[in-house]
């Protein structure tokens, strides 16, 4: 496990506001852990919200959850999906509403690649036999770049930095360091464990760029595998959305297909299967 130091603690905790888990968060998972959840009382706490009510119903009527009829009231959602699916769409959007202001990227397609690259991984998880619950892989996908926002929040040259990075093959991480003396896996690192995630998912988000977090004989083989899934489902929605490989792929690419288990053929047919998913 890798542990941040306290020069690197005390830096974010004095530059930056981590958002905090939502108490509507925090009643539904209570709600969840009963030995018998109440869907009455979970689809009650998210009523309350319209604006969030309403967004998830938006999500749940689009083409990708492929519904034969319109899904009006989050109760039905809620039976239809089950109670998970619901908590992870929660969590999504509650994320979301935490990053708020004038921004020098687009939040709005920030938010989307977060949540395609999610549901990608999903998607592979459904396909590839491993042991790693599909939940755990959304989570890690929604959140691995959750701290992209907050350098774009506070810093206004942070798209240039981004487009340095993308145009020129640069690692983003040591881009960041140097311009910003942090870096945007240790801010998701902070904002996943103020979200009291598990711990190995947020030293996942910590190290999502770190190449010998996969093969390392202190990791856990779960976690290694929900690492090559992300890179992967980053890879797939990149294609899909903008027809060219991300940018972590060429270096690890090849490491990540052979611990899924995965040949190149293979992963072309989850590209073709995903491309027609996502299209349609």
């Amino acid at each position: 496990m890798l542990n941040l130091d306290e020069k690197q603690i005390q830096s974010v905790m004095s530059s930056f506001q981590i958002p905090i888990k939502p108490q509507a968060l925090q009643e539904i998972e209570r709600l969840m852990d009963e030995e018998y959840p109440d869907l009455n009382k979970i689809s009650n706490v998210i009523s309350k919200d319209v604006a969030l009510s309403s967004a998830i119903l938006k999500v749940i009527n689009s083409p990708l959850y492929g519904m034969n009829r319109r899904i009006s009231e989050i109760k039905q959602a809620s039976m239809m999906l089950g109670l998970n699916t619901i908590k992870s769409l929660v969590t999504a959007l509650l994320l979301k509403q935490s990053f708020a202001g004038k921004a020098s990227i687009s939040l709005e397609r920030f938010w989307d690649d977060a949540l395609d690259t999610a549901n990608a991984m999903q998607f592979i998880g459904g396909r590839v036999k491993n042991e790693v619950p599909v939940d755990m892989l959304f989570t890690i996908g929604l959140f691995h770049d959750c701290g992209i926002p907050m350098l774009a929040l506070k810093y206004q040259n942070y798209k240039e930095v981004l487009m340095t990075a993308n145009t020129d093959n640069v690692n983003s991480i040591a881009l960041e360091e140097k311009a910003y003396g942090t870096n945007h896996a240790t801010l998701g690192y902070f904002v996943a464990s103020s979200w009291h995630l598990p711990k190995n998912i947020c030293q996942i988000i910590l190290r999502h760029h770190d190449l010998s977090f996969i093969g390392s004989k202190t990791n856990d083989i779960q976690d290694e595998l929900a690492l090559c899934v992300l890179k992967a489902a980053e890879n797939l929605t990149e294609n899909a959305k903008r027809y060219r490989d991300s940018a972590d792929w060429p270096e690890f690419g090849d490491k990540v297909l052979d611990t899924l288990g995965i040949s190149e053929e293979d992963y072309g047919d989850l590209l073709d299967d995903y491309n027609e998913l996502y299209l349609g």
